[in-house]
Formats: C-alpha cells, sequence, structure tokens
C-alpha cells in the first residue's frame, strides 16, 4: 500500500439507465425499501447492479485510487440495504422518525429482537474482490445509527435496541473479513447529528459492534449528505470521544467545512480518512487544490496516517464530476508523495 492512498468513502454515482437519479435526489436517503427508484425489471435488476458495479469498479482503477469500494450501487441508500433484512424489523409497515434535519421520515419499525438471519453483503464482498487486485473496502451502517432511523415498538429503550444491532453489525463484519474485505467501515453519521444521545450509548454500541475483530476497521462520521444538507457546522459535535475506541481509522469531511484540523490531535493514534473533496458543487478541484487541503493535515498526523478521501459519498455527483474528482484525489496523491522523495 503506497504512503497517503487514495479511497472512496463509499458510495459512487448510480448510472442514469439503473435507478432514477432525479427521484434519488428529490429525497433523503430512504430508510425503508424504495423499489421504485430503480428502472430495470425486478428479473434482471440483480444482472445490471452487477454491471454498473463492475462500471464503478473500472471507474475507480482508471482514477488511480489505490483501495476500492463497490460504490453501493445495489444500494437505494448506505443503510437500508442492510437494516431492512434483519429480523425483528418491519419495513413494510413503516414507522416515522425524525432525520437529521428534523423532518420525519418512514422508517423501519422495530417489531421484535433484532438479528441477522443470514450474511447480507458477503455475495457484494466477493463480486468486488473478484474483480480487482488492489485492496478493498466495504462500508456497512452503524448501530447506533440505525437505531436513530427506526420506530422502536419493542425494546425497553434504544439503547437495547443499539446493542442488537451491534450485534448483527459484529457478525456481519466478521464475514466480510472472512470473505477477503481488507478494510471495513462503519457509517455512524448520526454519532455526529444527535452526540447526547452518542455518548450515552452510541459509543457503547460501537464499541459492541468492533468487539472482538482482528482486521482493519474503520468509522466514518459525516455532516450529511452536501447535495441535501447544504449548511455545513463548524466543527464535529462529537469525535474526541473516538480516541479511545478499538477503531483503527475515522473518517471525517474537512473540505467544505473548512474544519480547524487542530480536532486531528485527538486521534492521535488513530489513521484519518481525510475527506478533501467538496461535494457541494460538480466543479471538479484542481489536484494542487486537494494537496493543500492534505498538507493542513501535516501538523498533526504524518502522512503514513493518512488516507485521501470525499468529504462523504459520491452517490448524489454528476458522473463525470465523480470522475474527475477521483482524478484529483490521485493526481495530489502523487505530488504529495513525490514530495516526499524530493526529501
Amino acid at each position: 500500500m503506497p504512503v497517503l492512498p487514495a479511497s472512496l468513502v463509499g458510495s459512487y454515482p448510480q448510472p442514469e439507465w439503473l435507478i432514477d437519479r432525479a427521484r434519488l435526489a428529490g429525497r433523503f436517503p430512504p430508510r425503508v425499501r424504495a423499489e421504485e427508484l430503480w428502472r430495470i425489471e425486478p428479473g434482471l435488476l440483480a444482472q445490471a447492479q452487477d454491471d454498473a458495479t463492475e462500471l464503478a469498479i473500472r471507474a475507480q482503477e482508471r482514477a488511480g485510487l489505490d483501495i476500492l469500494t463497490d460504490g453501493e450501487i445495489r444500494r437505494e441508500s448506505y443503510s437500508n440495504h442492510f437494516a431492512t433484512v434483519l429480523e425483528g424489523v418491519d419495513p413494510d409497515n413503516p414507522g416515522t422518525a425524525l432525520d437529521r434535519s428534523g423532518h420525519p421520515n418512514p422508517v423501519p419499525r422495530i417489531v421484535g429482537e433484532i438479528r441477522r438471519p443470514h450474511p447480507v453483503q458477503v455475495r457484494d464482498l466477493r463480486f468486488l474482490r473478484a474483480h480487482t487486485e488492489r485492496p478493498v473496502k466495504m462500508t456497512v451502517p452503524g448501530p447506533f445509527t440505525m437505531s436513530q432511523q427506526a420506530q422502536n415498538d419493542h425494546y425497553p429503550d434504544l439503547e437495547s435496541a443499539a446493542m442488537d444491532y451491534a450485534a448483527a453489525v459484529n457478525a456481519e463484519i466478521r464475514d466480510l473479513f472472512a470473505a477477503g474485505a481488507d478494510v471495513v467501515q462503519i457509517d455512524e453519521p448520526y454519532l455526529q447529528a444527535r452526540p447526547d444521545a452518542a455518548r450515552g450509548y452510541g459509543l457503547a454500541a460501537l464499541g459492541a459492534a468492533l468487539d472482538g475483530l482482528t482486521g482493519t476497521t474503520a468509522v466514518h462520521l459525516c455532516f450529511g449528505y452536501a447535495a441535501i444538507i447544504h449548511e455545513r457546522p463548524e466543527g464535529y459535535s462529537f469525535l474526541p470521544e473516538l480516541a479511545g475506541c478499538p477503531v483503527r481509522q475515522v473518517s471525517i469531511e474537512t473540505a467544505q467545512s473548512g474544519l480547524d484540523l487542530g480536532v486531528l490531535a485527538d486521534l492521535a493514534d488513530k489513521t484519518v480518512i481525510l475527506g478533501v473533496i467538496d461535494l457541494s458543487t460538480p466543479e471538479v478541484e484542481p489536484a494542487g487544490v486537494v494537496a493543500d487541503r492534505v498538507r493542513r493535515a501535516y501538523p498533526y498526523l504524518p502522512p503514513e496516517r493518512l488516507v485521501i478521501a470525499p468529504d462523504c459519498g459520491m452517490k448524489y455527483l454528476p458522473r463525470e464530476a465523480a470522475e474527475g474528482k477521483m482524478r484529483a484525489m490521485a493526481g495530489a496523491a502523487a505530488l504529495l508523495r513525490a514530495e516526499r522523495e524530493e526529501e
């Protein structure tokens, strides 16, 4: 693995022929199933998703990324692909929960004990692993976030639900590592969105999801998709708390927010997946601009502890913009590596 590897956070734009991108862009990421988004008939959908996933893999390779994802091409959202197949959850008769902007959304109802009936993303991981020789990463929604994206009609409190979500996530990650994942990332945007509850039980749930794992794990915190959540806070409301968490990598966004990178001092023993691509605009940043954003982290972490990434998932970007921004990431990595060789 080269120093300063470049990687997506998770998602890549799905093709227009696969999913109705206008309908996708006009709503928050669905918490329940949203089959109406797919343009392909059910009998051919899995094959079409495989084809689109291979396109995403090739695009990442052409751009020069070092760690590849499957682009989350088969998912309607980052979380519902996993959350809606768990036992104890009723996605067909949804309840309601507030999203991170305070609006009510249809969500799965928790009606029994949450259990993972079978591996959910192992087949996706094996497809990715079979179609590239580069290191690969898979993403799984986090237990705290899933507990916040559900209506609890079973457990005495959301903390109890989060801990059973954590057991399901832990089992899934074990299977992903056994199937060949190099990195598994837990997406936990609601740790940032709801910091009080996160401190109350979210951190414990994340720790339970990571319990006993020996592979390279990451956790992603963000301010929400830039295409939907337009305003960025000046800093993270929940980040130093991860210093004692047994996760190896922490993914944060810094480009659009202009985050004060002094927060990295709290994560001195972690590798940081550094978001340096602004997803609020399709304009492609020059590689030099991206490199400058990476250099901002140098006073706090050595290059060996940094991964170059976008702020968040690229799901809502136009495809040509995503391709250009990936090339800018790889170009920035090349510039920074050349600087190190000259030192």
